[in-house]
């Protein structure tokens, strides 16, 4: 795991060389064992590739990077990890390939050399990497399908630059950092962020899931990015439910196997659901002799807690529990930091945990840790989707069959008839429409601390922000939904805290259940295999890992993960936080004054606590490093 940074300058400034080692020294937590960049001079200008190091797979200094091939061609900086690099490397090496190195990185540089693109659909990993062709004269940039490794670039006349973090990036613009005014719009109003190209510094743009761009060197323009994979949810595979189930369980076992492949000590991370509880008995069913580490929050004391349920998982195992519980006052300490290692704004206080947890983990010398995201999105996880799990029914007049499901559904904990039937609204309304419904719902577009105007004025689109080109196939709408969670928004959210908050650590986090294999296997399934007709989420999911899970924790009906009693916490820190909201932003559309009226009702009992409060104070906080 590493950080990598560099471009493409047509005339390279006189501090290009100070702007490198700023740029790697932001990343120095991304890679702490080695850290490095080489210029590469050009006719039309120079390319330039940095590399901070975490070792992790082949330890020697042989795989440093760059890399360089045997014939120089190709130069290669990368972040990620192939799992499956020592198959690869046996498949090169029976059509003459020679290695220097044990790395997954020579592999992947050899792969490239002999197979081109077409070595992407045959990796198993995550990664983001960046290619120098000397005899085509190209850059060519690339992110893993679900975008589990991070990948900024920013276009300019002048040149083109790239680095895994925001901080990484902003030392190689010629401009200072300015504030992207659409996405501070959509993050304070609607609590939405990390969708799309854009992100919070205006200019930056993050490479999607699934994607590359080539740069041309020659005329130093960027192509537009294409995706090399995408989910398809085209209904293709004919089995059984039980045929179904035995091959989902030997995907998953495969991809834990090749994951835990590692020079250095691993653990995982376990909050007590089906998912990282998955992770960890599969890890024990697969080496039943190891010793296995995991890392829990703890919500000790409160209606959130999940101890019981680690206890269970960690006994079954007879893994080596370390529990994490942490108070207000820590998150108050730790705060500035938490912000600054997550670069940009973010969902909630349950981060803080997550951060907590690969900090213990760091603590007692794990360097890679296994845990459960992306298990919801390709499984039909969370609430189960039930508006477009009974759209898809309506699609084919099955209307009793959606009520009997919407019935079903309705008995579960946390669930109820009425929030299935706005579910299933929500499917049917679309711009304006969506934005009334939502006001309805106490969801306003333009909340009074909220200068709509001066956002008009500067180009803001004002209402809820959909998704573009998202997916609308008549009977696949859960299918849809999933997809759509997968490559535009949702999940990528969620492994960017996981990303940012893991290498502040320098530990690397590993996520088994997101590989293409799966997705494409999930994805062409019957959706009542995800999402059955009782309204139990990852149905088919639950059945393969009967007996790798205990069935007490398999079939259990609630689920919490990373929780944190926010609400207590932000308003106990009243006098504290009031000073964040007072100090003056200078931001035109945002009237402070209001703002901070809002919040001194909240904390005085007259407005109900909402997710808002925290996404004020993470932006203000966010805001005041920037400037």
């Amino acid at each position: 795991m590493c950080g990598i940074s560099g471009g493409y300058w047509r005339s390279p400034p006189v501090q290009l060389k100070q702007q490198m080692n700023e740029s790697l020294l932001a990343m120095r937590r991304r890679g702490p064992d080695h850290r490095s960049f080489e210029l590469i001079s050009q006719i039309t200008g120079t390319v330039v590739l940095g590399h901070t190091r975490l070792s992790i797979i082949d330890l020697t200094a042989s795989a440093q990077q760059p890399m360089y091939s045997a014939d120089l061609r190709y130069a290669l900086v990368f972040n990620g990890e192939i799992y499956n690099y020592l198959e690869l490397r046996e498949e090169l090496v029976g059509i003459g390939a020679i290695f220097r190195t044990n790395s997954d990185t020579e592999v992947l540089l050899q792969a490239w050399q002999r197979w081109g693109l077409q070595a992407l659909n045959r990796l198993k990993g995550m990664f983001a990497f960046v290619v120098y062709d000397r005899q085509e004269q190209t850059l060519t940039c690339v992110r893993d399908a679900f975008g589990i490794k991070p990948f900024f670039y920013a276009i300019k006349e002048s040149h083109f630059c790239f680095a895994s973090e925001l901080a990484a990036i902003t030392p190689l613009m010629a401009e200072r950092a300015s504030l992207n005014w659409q996405r501070a719009y959509d993050y304070l109003v609607h609590g939405e962020y990390d969708f799309g190209e854009d992100c919070f510094v205006e200019g930056v743009r993050t490479l999607m899931p699934g994607h590359l761009l080539t740069v041309d060197l020659n005329s130093g323009r960027a192509s537009e990015p294409e995706a090399w994979w995408r989910p398809s949810i085209v209904q293709t595979a004919d089995i059984s439910f039980a045929e179904a189930s035995e091959r989902l369980r030997d995907l998953f076992l495969d991809s834990v196997r090749l994951h835990l492949r590692s020079d250095v000590p691993l653990g995982a991370a376990l909050s007590g659901g089906v998912d990282s509880s998955a992770i960890v008995c599969a890890m024990r069913y697969l080496e039943p002799d190891a010793n296995i580490h995991t890392f829990s929050y703890i919500a000790r004391g409160s209606l959130v807690s999940e101890e019981a349920w680690v206890d269970k998982v960690n006994g079954h195992v007879g893994a080596s529990p370390n529990k994490i519980v942490v108070s207000a006052q820590e998150l108050l300490a730790d705060l500035p930091d938490l912000i600054a290692a997550q670069g940009e704004p973010f969902g909630s206080t349950s981060i803080y945990a997550q951060y907590r947890v690969f900090q213990e983990a760091k603590a007692k010398g794990i360097t890679v840790t296994l845990e459960g995201q992306g298990a919801d999105e390709l499984h039909g996880g969370y609430i189960g989707y039930p508006g477009q799990r009974m759209r898809s029914m309506l699609d084919e007049a099955s209307v009793l069959q959606a009520w009997r499901f919407l019935t079903e559904w309705s008995q579960w904990p946390g669930r109820n008839r009425l929030e299935g039937l706005k579910r299933l609204v929500g499917e049917f309304s679309h711009g304006r429409v969506h934005d009334m419904l939502r006001a309805a719902n106490g969801m306003q577009s333009s909340p009074d601390w909220i200068r709509a105007d001066v956002l008009r004025e500067g180009g803001v689109r004002l209402g809820y922000p959909g998704i573009h080109g998202a997916l609308n196939v008549r009977g696949r709408r859960l299918m849809c939904a999933l997809a759509s969670s997968v490559s535009q928004r949702g999940l990528l959210g969620l492994l960017r805290h996981g990303d940012r908050n893991s290498m502040r650590f320098s530990v690397e986090s590993r996520v088994p259940f997101l590989t293409t294999d799966m997705a494409d296997f999930m994805f062409s399934l019957p959706e009542h295999y995800l999402v059955s007709p009782s309204g139990e989420t990852k149905h088919l999911l639950r059945a393969s890992l009967r007996g790798i899970v205990p069935d007490e924790v398999l079939y259990r009906r609630d689920k919490v993960g990373f929780a944190t009693p926010e609400q207590q916490w932000l308003v106990g820190m009243a006098d504290v936080v009031r000073p964040w909201l007072k100090t003056d932003l200078g931001l035109p559309f945002l009237d402070q004054s209001k703002l901070l009226a809002q919040f001194e009702e909240v904390v005085a009992g007259r407005r109900p606590y909402s997710w808002q409060v925290w996404r004020w104070i993470n932006f203000a906080l966010w805001y005041r490093n920037l400037l």
